[in-house]
C-alpha cells in the first residue's frame, strides 16, 4: 500500500494531485488474496488445534481449507500472469546495484524505526512503476516467489498423500512436509499482522487502506 508525492514547487492546486497507483486487477487480487489467506489461517488453526477451537467441524474445516487453497492458488497465477504481461512488472524488478539497494534498504529501515515518528520525509519516492521501497520489494519478492509456492506445494502434497507419495518421499517424508507447511503458516500469520500494521502508517490510519480501495494515492503532505 503506497503513495507518491507531487513535485515540490508545483502549483498549490497540484500539490495534492492524486496519482493512480493500484490498477483494478491488482486491487481485486489483493482483497481476494487477503480474504483467502484469512480463511486458510482460520481453518488451519481449526485443523491444527482441534481441542482448543470449535469454530466449525473438523470435516468442514478440511473441505474449506482445500477449496479455499485451490482458489488462492488460482488467484496467484492470475496475479503472476497480470504482472508478467503488463508494464507493472517493473515494481518487482531487482536493483542490480546491490550496494545501492542495501543503502536504501537501511535508510528505509531507519525511517520506519525512527524517522516516521519524527515527521521526516519518506526516503522512497513512490511511483506507479516503482511503488515498493527496498524493504517492501525484498519482502514481497520473498513472500510471493518463495514462501507462497512452498506453501502451495506442501499443501498439495498433504491434500493427496498417495498421488504425491514420490514427491513426499523425496522431501523426506510426510512429517517434513507437514513441518514445512506449518512454518509457512506461521510466516503468513506474522506477515498479515505486520502488513496490517504497516498499512496504518500513513497520514491517517485509513490512508493506505483507502488507496487500496480507490486505486489513487492520498495526500501525504
Amino acid at each position: 500500500m503506497n503513495t507518491t508525492e507531487a513535485p515540490k514547487g508545483a502549483p498549490k492546486n497540484q500539490q495534492h494531485e492524486k496519482i493512480y497507483l493500484h490498477p483494478l486487477p491488482v486491487r481485486i487480487w489483493h482483497w481476494l488474496n487477503a480474504a483467502g489467506f484469512l480463511f486458510l489461517i482460520l481453518t488451519g488453526f481449526q485443523l491444527r488445534y482441534v481441542d482448543l477451537f470449535n469454530l466449525m467441524t473438523f470435516e468442514t474445516a478440511v473441505h474449506l481449507h482445500n477449496w479455499v487453497g485451490f482458489a488462492v492458488i488460482a488467484n496467484w497465477f492470475l496475479w503472476f500472469f497480470y504482472y508478467l504481461t503488463s508494464d507493472k512488472i517493473t515494481n518487482y524488478h531487482p536493483d542490480l546495484n546491490v550496494s545501492n539497494f542495501f543503502q536504501r534498504f537501511f535508510r528505509q529501515a531507519q525511517f520506519y524505526g525512527q524517522g516516521i515518528f519524527m515527521g521526516e520525509k519518506r526516503p522512497h519516492n513512490v511511483q506507479p512503476s516503482d511503488k515498493f521501497n527496498p524493504m517492501q520489494k525484498l519482502t514481497y519478492v520473498f513472500m510471493m516467489f518463495i514462501t507462497v509456492p512452498i506453501t502451495f506445494l506442501s499443501g498439495l502434497m498433504m491434500w493427496d498423500v498417495e498421488r504425491f507419495s514420490g514427491l513426499i518421499a523425496l522431501a523426506g517424508g510426510i512429517r517434513v512436509v507437514n513441518t514445512v507447511h506449518v512454518l509457512m503458516f506461521i510466516m503468513f500469520v506474522m506477515f498479515m499482522f505486520v502488513h496490517a500494521y504497516m498499512g496504518m502508517l500513513g497520514p491517517k490510519a485509513s490512508t493506505h487502506y483507502k488507496e487500496m480501495i480507490t486505486g489513487y494515492e492520498e495526500p501525504h503532505d
